[in-house]
Order: C-alpha cells, then sequence, then structure tokens
C-alpha cells in the first residue's frame, strides 16, 4: 500500500460474549434486560415533512437545542437512484434545505456540525466522486477539497470537532484514508494498513484523536473494523463474524469502546433480515454482547455529556411497531421502545446528543423499505 504506514499497535487477538444466564459479565459488557410496557423513556416523534416517497434519513447531528442538521436521500421509486435530501432544525420546527442549486443528484450519507458556520456533509459517488457540502448559515454549498472529482473518491463520513477542524473518513488511491482540513487547506493522511477496508463512521474522541468504523475482507467476507488515528493508525482486532460490518462506534477510552452494528449471516432468501451486533473492547479483547434482540440492526450508538456510552439505536424485525433503542443502564444496557403511533413501522439509521443539553435525536424512515410512501422520520428525547 503506497504511502507511509503509521504504527499498528501489537494488541492481543480475542473475542468472547456475554450471554444472559450465564456467569457474570465483566464491568460494561452485561447483556441488556426489556422492561416490557414501561419501556418508553419520553421519547415522541418530531414531524420532519417535506420529503418525497421514498425517504429516509441517514445521519443527524446537532449544534446545540435550537440547530441540528439531518441528511439522507429521496424520490427513490423504481430504477431511481434518488436525489440528496437535507433538513435543518430550527428550534421548534424541522424544514427541507433547498438543494436545487447543487451540481449533484446522489445520496447524502452524513453531516456534522458544531454552530451555523461550521457545519459539513458528505455524499455517495454520483457522477465522477463524492461531494462536500459547508452549511453557509442558510443552505448547502460545494467546497473543494483535493481529490474532488477524481475518479475512485469515496467520501463516507465526516466529523466535526470543537476547534472546527474537519476529518473525513473515505477511499483515494484505492485504500481507505483520512482527509483532514479547515475548510481552506486540507491535507489526505496516511492510509489506513488494512487491505480490503470500508470505512463507514468516524467520531471524534478528542481534538486530535478520531476512531473510524467499517468492515474488512475476512476469509471470502467480511469482518468488523474498527481504529484509532491520533497521529497514527492503531487497528484493532476484527469483530469476527459472518459477514459483519461495523456502522458506528464509541470510544470513552482507549480500554473502553463499543461497537454496533450487523451481521448478515450465510445464506437465506435475499432481503434476509441480518442479526444486530454489540461489542465491547476492554483494551485487549472484544466481548460480544446479546442485545436484547435477535433479528435486526444497530445503527447507531452516542454518548451523553460525560462521554460515555448512552443511547444505541437499532431496528428490532420480529416488533416493529416502535423504534427500537438500547440505553445505558448502570454497566449493562436496557431495551427501550420509542413512542407509539409516530410510524406504522419506523426504522432508525442514528442516533446523537443534544449538546448543551441531556437530550438525544434519531433519524430515520417510517418503515423499514425505502420504497413509497416511505417518509424521512425522526425521533426527540428532551433531556
Amino acid at each position: 500500500m503506497a504511502g507511509t504506514i503509521g504504527t499498528v499497535s501489537g494488541i492481543a487477538l480475542g473475542a468472547g460474549t456475554a450471554r444472559a444466564g450465564t456467569e457474570a459479565p465483566r464491568s460494561g459488557t452485561e447483556a441488556p434486560r426489556s422492561r416490557g410496557a414501561r419501556n418508553v423513556q419520553d421519547w415522541r416523534a418530531v414531524p420532519a415533512p417535506g420529503s418525497v416517497p421514498a425517504a429516509q434519513l441517514r445521519r443527524i447531528s446537532a449544534a446545540g437545542a435550537g440547530l441540528a442538521w439531518a441528511v439522507g436521500e429521496e424520490g427513490l421509486a423504481g430504477p431511481s437512484r434518488g436525489r440528496a435530501l437535507a433538513m435543518v432544525w430550527n428550534g421548534s420546527a424541522w424544514s427541507k434545505t433547498d438543494l436545487s442549486h447543487l451540481d449533484y443528484s446522489g445520496r447524502l450519507s452524513d453531516v456534522a456540525g458544531v454552530c451555523a458556520t461550521a457545519a459539513w456533509s458528505v455524499g455517495l459517488p454520483a457522477g465522477d466522486a463524492s461531494p462536500l457540502l459547508r452549511w453557509d448559515g442558510a443552505t448547502w454549498r460545494q467546497a473543494s477539497f483535493p481529490g474532488r472529482g477524481e475518479a475512485g473518491v469515496r467520501l463516507e463520513s465526516v466529523a466535526v470537532g470543537p476547534d472546527r477542524r474537519v476529518w473525513i473518513c473515505g477511499t483515494r488511491g484505492g485504500a481507505a484514508r483520512l482527509l483532514l482540513g479547515d475548510g481552506k487547506r486540507w491535507t489526505w493522511l496516511d492510509p489506513l494498513p488494512v487491505a480490503s477496508a470500508n470505512l463507514y463512521r468516524i467520531v471524534l474522541r478528542t481534538p486530535d484523536e478520531v476512531w473510524v468504523s467499517g468492515d474488512q475482507a475476512s476469509g471470502g467476507g467480511w469482518s468488523g473494523l474498527v481504529a484509532r488515528w491520533n497521529g497514527a493508525w492503531t487497528v484493532l482486532p476484527p469483530i469476527a463474524g459472518a459477514r459483519l460490518g461495523i456502522g458506528d462506534v464509541h470510544a470513552a477510552a482507549a480500554d473502553d469502546v463499543w461497537a454496533v452494528g450487523t451481521e448478515a449471516g450465510v445464506g437465506g432468501p435475499p432481503g434476509r433480515p441480518g442479526n444486530p451486533v454489540l461489542a465491547h473492547w476492554d483494551g485487549t479483547a472484544w466481548t460480544r454482547v446479546e442485545p436484547g434482540f435477535t433479528i435486526g440492526s444497530l445503527s447507531g450508538i452516542a454518548g451523553d455529556a460525560h462521554g460515555r456510552a448512552a443511547w444505541i439505536s437499532g431496528w428490532n424485525y420480529q416488533d416493529q411497531s416502535r423504534s427500537t433503542y438500547l440505553r445505558r443502564d448502570g454497566d449493562g444496557w436496557t431495551v427501550v421502545r420509542g413512542p407509539a403511533g409516530g410510524a406504522t413501522a419506523p426504522y432508525l439509521n442514528d442516533v446523537t446528543a443534544v449538546p448543551g443539553t441531556g437530550g438525544f435525536w434519531s433519524a430515520g424512515m417510517t418503515s423499514p423499505v425505502p420504497a413509497p410512501p416511505t417518509e424521512a422520520y425522526t425521533e426527540r428525547l428532551d433531556g
């Protein structure tokens, strides 16, 4: 792999599984407990009007109680690939943002922001390459970066620090990489020293430390990938599974990392639901934790004001009447159901904290199938 390769730490391989009814798991790895009919924890559906069915919100980010952004796609019907969808929260309502002035018709895959003039979004390639968009306080504008328009450049996820530096994970030159910039100057960092890797999410733990998650080729399939960049790469051991991908990660510390995703499994009919994945890294090994339901997915994870993992968004295939979450409960996790009546069968793609409050947002779509009449959907937990 071209370029200077960063340090890969010598972390011991290992993985285990925490199961209810067996030996008590180590701190931080207790299996979730269901709380039945009393599970609604004041999550409430918030209308997100204006999307063209079929539509979905893939990621959501908040700068505070009065400002948030959500992005995804709309107009999915038949052979149509749809088009970009972006919404903004003004403290009282969501409104759809006009994107007609952009030379882009693809799907927006992530968004991150810390204030009205420091928000960014990235999208999947449509035409030459992925777009990089900047919020100017009123709308989204295309931004330049090295590699813009270059074949094979793919921007997957974005994070913005309190110093307003922008971190992006993606692909360039056939390798998974990070792009770091301040809006004017951009630098591609050393490639991730993992062959055949795909990165889906980047999150900040400190202004100089970011974590990424995704998958990597493994025995004809793929396994879960989590890595850290703090000037050099540290790649954790793979999270083993049958076609397993990690969609989000939360690092409270180098020895307290939670990863969520989906295991597609082997065989089954087309469209077969996967299995939710919840794993914890204690600095030595990964421990798989049973999430409290067996068919579905876990999509996003958000921390509280103290940096501790707090909420996980998911989808329970066996009970789709309400949204599904996992809430941190002491050293374990509790299955929590969202509001009744918000949508017929809501599907959540992401969850995020609201800075300066104890609240959270989640985002997704009104049904698990992105076909008409599915629309964009959000829920909020007031803090």
